[in-house]
């Protein structure tokens, strides 16, 4: 049995935003920004808890520069599990200058910004996805190189490690945060399709998301689900959803806010 309700709050479409908010963001979170300013009513709910793990490995394997031939970041918090390391260190400056002759890989805009707040320049920030970032690396590196050191999450695809090991460039990960559903998880979406009835659009922001709450939202739109907009912020989590037996109604060219409104804005659009 489903929820009644409206998709639109007057002329504002109701946006319900499945992902983390930015814990270096002061204010909104620029996702639920962007959708405001074309004008849809966005609701942001936390659908993941993460716990940092291992950080005295991190830091040991981080300050012994001569292992690796390079560093690769393909999520935020793996930064930010570094910075943590760093932090009260006095001979980072010594470390970074180190880590600053070799090649500092990264996918995506907001991981490059936090690599940048280290001292560091990263490479890939146009990247996208682990796949596209892979075809990086495997123009830059070859089986002569030092392993690159990939500081990950639990939940991380093998995709990237998968496809250097195919080409011979040699990868050493580890897992420095473990990821699990948010506690109150459940009971955040049930009481938003509640108080806010079926919203217009729904957007995902990992594989990890799609199977921690699309059944729910199945459940809870019940014979409404058809006028949901699914939408994802990439390939990977648009494949998710697609294996989840949805139809994805739009995809963001590049994981970014303003890509994920235009994305979304067009799919709502498409109804009226």
């Amino acid at each position: 049995m489903g929820i009644a309700g409206t998709a639109a709050t007057g002329d504002r479409m109701k946006v319900l935003v499945l992902k983390e908010p930015r814990e270096s963001e002061s204010g909104s979170d620029p996702y639920i920004k962007e959708l405001s300013v074309y004008g849809h009513s966005a609701t942001l709910i936390p659908v993941l808890a993460f716990q940092f793990v291992s950080l005295t490995r991190l830091s040991d394997q981080l300050f012994d520069t001569q292992r690796y031939g390079g560093l690769v970041f393909t999520s935020p918090r793996a930064v930010e599990a570094v910075r943590r390391c760093i932090e009260n260190r006095e001979d980072w400056d010594t470390v970074k200058e180190q880590w600053g002759m070799k090649s500092v890989y990264v996918v995506g805009k907001v991981t490059a910004s936090l690599v940048e707040a280290l001292g560091l320049k990263p490479l890939g920030e146009h990247t996208g996805t682990a796949e596209v970032l892979s075809r990086l690396i495997i123009e830059r590196e070859n089986s002569m190189c030092l392993p690159l050191f990939f500081p990950c999450g639990s939940l991380k695809r093998e995709v990237l490690p998968t496809t250097l090991r195919q080409h011979g460039i040699s990868l050493e990960t580890l897992t420095v945060y473990e990821t699990a559903e948010h506690p109150e998880l459940e009971k955040n979406i049930t009481r938003y399709f509640t108080e806010q009835g079926v919203p217009a659009s729904v957007a995902f922001f990992s594989p990890s998301g799609v199977k921690f709450c699309l059944e729910l939202v199945k459940k809870l739109a019940g014979e409404q689900l058809d006028q949901i907009k699914f939408a994802a912020i990439g390939p990977t989590t648009a494949e998710a959803l697609q294996e989840a037996g949805v139809s994805v109604s739009c995809s963001a060219q590049k994981p970014t806010p303003q890509h994920l409104a235009t994305a979304i804005t067009h799919s709502l659009s498409d109804d009226l």
